[in-house]
């Protein structure tokens, strides 16, 4: 895995504006993911994951801060810098999979429509579409329509075309959302192989925590920022090692559970020791 990031967010704000309100949506968000790395954003509604993907996919811009994704700064993009970063440097797998398949074609046609588009033609992409296929395991339901496809082999199918141009980052929105539980373990297995055979770069942005405990590391977001990562030395361990996320301004987010362990609220008391902070609450309890 390259230490180069292939993800970059530096406090990142989106407010959405009407006639009388105002929402803030990030508040400073920062992220850093690394080239080869498969991460998990988790956050419940209204968290702000889903601001950020569609920030990340260049579907939406900051209000400010930056983000870059593949090298591309997307906030210098124009119509046609946006055109190509969705050709080439970014792929993407939608909850909703008729956002990634036509209906009226076949799983092949569908994949192949995308190098076509691309401009790629002729044995070149007859080969790209056959590779594909093979890496996410349905080549024997390449002849098919989508609508005569499981909810799990849709999703391979919407993977598959997400993959066609050789993206460095592959974003997936729920990708695993309206599945059952065995094609749900079938979905991230597939995206664990593309990231490992392939070499690229997966964000997964869920609410599901057992989604979160099948890849290393998991970034949680609260309330428009970073809250914690946890980075786990085994799949599927439900622990793993908890870190706070510390932005550039100094801020940083205790766990909700922690919080309420602790009866930590309104203000706290804080003091640097050698090695350590000491966090007390208000009545001068100590924190531990």
């Amino acid at each position: 895995m390259s230490t180069t990031p292939d993800i970059v967010c530096r406090d990142l704000v989106r407010i959405y504006r009407s006639r009388d309100v105002e929402v803030q949506a990030l508040q400073g968000l920062t992220l850093v993911v690394r080239s080869g790395e498969m991460v998990a954003l988790v956050g419940a509604s209204g968290s702000g994951k889903s601001t950020l993907l569609g920030i990340l996919s260049g579907l939406d811009a900051p209000s400010a801060g930056q983000a870059v994704v593949a090298d591309v700064d997307l906030g210098a993009l124009d119509r046609r810098g946006r055109t190509a970063f969705h050709r080439s440097a970014v792929g993407f797998v939608w909850q909703q999979t008729s956002r990634n398949l036509v209906p009226y074609l076949t799983v092949a046609e569908n994949v192949a429509a995308v190098l076509t588009v691309a401009g790629v033609r002729g044995q070149e992409r007859t080969d790209r579409v056959r590779t594909v296929l093979d890496l996410v395991r349905i080549a024997d339901e390449a002849d098919r329509l989508p609508e005569a496809l499981a909810g799990g082999v849709q999703q391979l199918a919407a993977i598959a075309v997400a993959l066609a141009n050789r993206p460095r980052v592959l974003l997936a929105d729920e990708p695993t959302g309206a599945l059952d539980r065995d094609a749900a373990r079938a979905v991230l297995a597939t995206m664990r192989a593309v990231n490992e055979h392939e070499g690229v770069t997966v964000l997964i942005v869920t609410h599901d925590q057992t989604v979160a405990e099948q890849v290393r590391r998991t970034v949680r977001i609260r309330d428009g920022r970073t809250s914690t990562e946890t980075i786990r030395d085994d799949l599927g361990d439900a622990s793993g090692e908890e870190f706070a996320v510390i932005d550039d301004a100094g801020r940083l987010q205790l766990p909700e559970s922690f919080q309420r362990a602790l009866g930590l609220r309104d203000r706290v008391r804080l003091s640097l020791q050698d090695d350590h902070v000491l966090l007390r609450r208000g009545d001068d309890e100590v924190a531990r």
